[in-house]
């Protein structure tokens, strides 16, 4: 074991709403009951690999601000091996179940595939390992198809067939190392799944391709025997003009399209939500109607700002709504809060990424009990009840049903005298309300 990078930060523990001690939950409360459940069951926190450990502070105008030892020094897989360290370190800290990571997060990319993979089982390894005396277990792993140069051009959809083949390479190991490390889910984020310009894209060979990748990572799933379900993460324009998985219904229609919409799910990231310009809550809620609501990646975007800046998670209103939606949905069941958030810039010291996570962690924790409150209470459902309570006349139903026609619906219309008045949807009302839950 490496020098502690937290040397001072012991393990956090639950202080109370009335505490100001950062390095302290007020919220978070794991042993809690709610509804039946712990809080941290309900939860179920991940810290992400990529920013956490991975991300040297740098943006488009300024290199990086972090200067992590671990990111310094010509043996790469030693600095890999102490990153490994200091992730254990700050798990334990946190007290968290669960972690994710991409395999170039965890393991330095070799000259070849086979270096590259034989890199990421090294580190696998050691998290085994570690894993052993940790609470700390993997909620996802996933492949970074999207950094190195030679997936400019996507890589399930790339025109290249040898970067296709490169990449389902590059898959199968990595989602063997999570099955064999116990993960829950495997993740499949298309960074780069989509074009630019129509003018040198062939769109059908594209979907056809990504459909095609899809069922083989399936295929496989099955053949080594993962129990975890396979996620793939919405994400709307960025980096590529237009993506195939642009948001939670164009992934429905891609999974449909392939086949495969009762064997996939998705992980939905807040700020993937918002850049598609819906709510996350949307997100979740719509995910949940279509049967394929797996996961979360909390955080958040900036207001003033159109792209991906992964805040931390600050905003209770918002995230109540989107606890609401989760627990509507019944929760999770290999899913997980993850965190893909990272520091600002200028938090440069350890004690800033300590302070990042606890203070997201009591925002999720007073949204979960906020969410409660609007399930127990059932004011909310009973005016949705209400306002679809017309549905439930026999006749009503009818309409739905598969022998219903335009003929007889008309003809119902006609001699019932059939006048329908608009009625208020109340949505100040509910707003107050939610206002109310707040308080």
């Amino acid at each position: 074991m490496t020098a502690r990078f937290f040397p001072s930060i012991e393990k956090l523990t639950y202080a109370g709403p009335e505490s100001r001690n950062p390095l302290a939950f007020h919220w978070y409360d794991k042993d809690r009951v709610v509804l039946g459940k712990r809080m941290e069951d309900h939860l179920r926190f991940a810290v992400a690999y990529w920013h956490s450990f991975t991300w040297p502070g740098g943006d488009p105008f300024g290199g990086e601000t972090f200067l992590r030892p671990w990111m310094h020094g010509t043996d790469e897989l030693a600095l890999a091996r102490a990153k490994a360290d200091v992730a254990f370190e700050l798990f334990d800290i946190l007290d968290v179940p669960f972690f994710a990571f991409h395999d170039r997060d965890i393991a330095p990319e070799g000259k070849t595939l086979a270096e590259s993979n034989a890199n990421v089982r090294a580190i696998a390894d050691i998290f085994a390992k570690k894993m052993e005396t940790s609470k700390t277990k993997l909620l996802w792993g996933t492949a970074n198809l999207f950094s190195n140069r030679r997936f400019m051009s996507g890589a399930a959809t790339n025109p290249d067939p040898d970067v296709f083949a490169y990449s389902a390479a590059q898959v199968k190991n990595v989602l063997e190392v999570t099955h064999e490390l116990g993960g829950e889910n495997y993740v499949l984020w298309g960074g780069r799944e989509g074009y630019e310009t129509l003018l040198n894209t062939d769109l059908k060979r594209e979907l056809d391709q990504m459909g095609r990748f899809l069922n083989l990572v399936v295929e496989h799933k099955h053949k080594i025997g993962f129990k975890g379900t396979i996620l793939i993460e919405p994400k709307p324009q960025e980096p590529t003009k237009h993506q195939y998985d642009f948001d939670v219904s164009t992934v429905y229609g891609l999974l449909c399209r392939a086949g495969l919409e009762k064997e996939v799910k998705v992980n939905i990231e807040a700020n993937h939500a918002t850049l598609a310009g819906h709510s996350f809550e949307h997100e979740i809620a719509m995910a949940a109607a279509l049967g394929i609501f797996g996961s979360i990646d909390m955080n958040k975007g900036d207001a003033q700002s159109g792209w991906d800046t992964d805040q931390f998670p600050t905003n209770v209103e918002d995230t109540a709504l989107a606890m609401y939606e989760i627990l509507r949905a019944g929760g999770y069941t290999t899913g997980g809060t993850n965190f893909d958030a990272k520091v600002r810039r200028q938090s440069i010291e350890p004690e800033d990424l300590v302070i990042a996570h606890a203070a997201a962690m009591d925002v999720c924790a007073r949204a979960l009990l906020i969410a409660a409150d609007m399930i127990e209470d059932g004011a909310l459902q009973k005016a949705v009840d209400e306002r679809y309570a017309g549905w439930e006349a026999p006749a009503n139903k009818a309409m739905l049903a598969a022998d219903s026609s335009l003929e007889a619906i008309a003809a119902r219309v006609e001699a019932e005298g059939l006048d329908p008045q608009p009625r208020s949807g109340r949505q100040e009302r509910l707003e107050a309300l939610v206002g109310s839950y707040l308080r």
